[in-house]
């Protein structure tokens, strides 16, 4: 089941894609409302439909998450991305929190800021939560789905104080791809999803790689921001990206560029760069 969030004459709301994507059946209430029935297993009986149904064309697809959810990031989880940057892997997982004013839907401009010169890009699978994590021995239980994340980057912001600056590097306004929408966890089984993940700028594939190449599964990675920051229905966790990124070739992001990344039995995000404020 694919769920997305949309906005229509400016009545903004959630709805069921159906399998062509190409309309959407309208439902009501907010993802905290239905997401812990669906995420234990009611199906679509969890839903309650307006009657409405929309083509996806005369829709604005929204970052599928609600404006108060947190937005964690967890990185350096790819061995071969870790090693194009001459980078030693880390003991245990890393993560940090990402500013939601930094999310922009599937089709949105991504801003490049007059601050860096440096703007990268991070293909990686995002699992949204559906239910706190009630037994840390199957956390799997409690995702709801998961969506295709771009985690923007400004590297030269990001080594500019002492250590790493993540938050000038990963929160800069209107940046960070999400969506285009969420595949509900059925849709791939137990276990973290092993699914192809590619990136592609102006058409030319930058990174290409397998989720299942993560060093540490959602498994560790979910329990481990649990431990920190507890989960919340709604709240989604980005999950590393891998090889190819600018910040070893040296070809960042510039104004004009079409940057597109995608998971197989995902979608595709596909955001232009502009001048930003």
């Amino acid at each position: 089941m694919k769920l997305a969030r949309c906005a229509r004459n400016g009545a903004i709301f959630w709805g069921v894609v159906d399998r062509t994507g190409t309309a959407v059946r309208r439902i009501t209430g907010t993802l905290p409302d239905w997401a812990p029935a669906l995420t234990a297993g009611a199906g679509e009986s969890a839903l309650l439909f307006t009657g409405e149904s929309y083509a996806i064309g005369d829709l604005t697809l929204l970052p599928p998450i609600e404006p108060t959810s947190q937005v964690f990031v967890v990185g350096a989880n790819y061995l071969k991305h870790l090693q194009e940057l001459k980078m030693e892997p880390p003991k245990s997982p890393i993560a940090f929190l990402k500013s939601g004013r930094a999310l922009i839907g599937a089709h949105d401009q991504i801003h490049h800021s007059p601050l860096t010169s440096q703007l990268d890009y991070e293909v990686e699978l995002v699992a949204v939560i559906g239910l706190p994590i009630a037994d840390r021995a199957n956390v799997i239980r409690s995702v709801l789905g998961y969506t295709v994340g771009n985690d923007v980057s400004a590297r030269d912001l990001q080594r500019s104080g002492i250590g790493f600056d993540l938050f000038s590097s990963k929160s800069l306004d209107r940046t960070t791809g999400l969506g285009p929408w969420i595949v509900t966890r059925d849709e791939f089984g137990d276990g973290t999803p092993d699914i192809g993940m590619t990136l592609k700028v102006n058409g030319e594939t930058r990174q290409n790689a397998r989720t299942g190449e993560m060093t540490w599964n959602l498994d560790v990675i979910l329990p481990y921001v649990d431990q920190r920051a507890m989960l919340q229905t709604g709240d989604v966790v980005f999950t590393g990206t891998p090889e190819g990124v600018a910040w070893a070739s040296g070809r960042f992001l510039k104004p004009g560029d079409l940057v597109e990344a995608s998971l197989a039995g995902i979608g595709t995000l596909s955001n232009t760069v502009v001048e930003g404020r």
